[in-house]
């Protein structure tokens, strides 16, 4: 995978959960979590742009470190939503909550794969 189209990635996941915000209760706990989702998934993209411009194998494990906390955030708030009931599209929630998932593994294995080679 190619740094842009995991940018590309990011960013439409982060459309995407802009789009779910929309679906979600009205009520004071869907109002909560929506405000903290919109917050911690359009974060990763932001934190993403930062570490292609790094100085230093250290700061990028960092910054993929930051984008990584923000999207185990993300699916813990979409497992809560979801088990809550709290989303009136259940067809976007599941789109995000798969696409959520598949980031994640793919920042684990960015972020092992960049410690193991500032080993070398």
């Amino acid at each position: 995978m190619d740094k842009y189209d995991l940018e590309e990635r990011l960013i439409w996941f982060s459309v995407r959960i802009i789009e779910l915000s929309g679906f979600l209760n009205k009520s004071i706990a869907g109002n909560h979590l929506n405000k903290q989702l919109i917050r911690s998934a359009t974060s990763p993209a932001l934190n993403y742009g930062e570490a292609q411009a790094v100085e230093s194998t250290k700061d990028f494990i960092h910054k993929m470190g930051i984008c990584l906390k923000e999207l185990r955030e993300t699916f813990i708030i979409i497992k809560i939503i979801k088990y809550a009931k709290l989303s009136e599209n259940e067809k976007l929630l599941d789109i995000c909550y798969s696409e959520n998932n598949e980031l994640i593994s793919i920042f684990v294995k960015s972020i092992e794969t960049a410690k193991r080679n500032s080993k070398k």
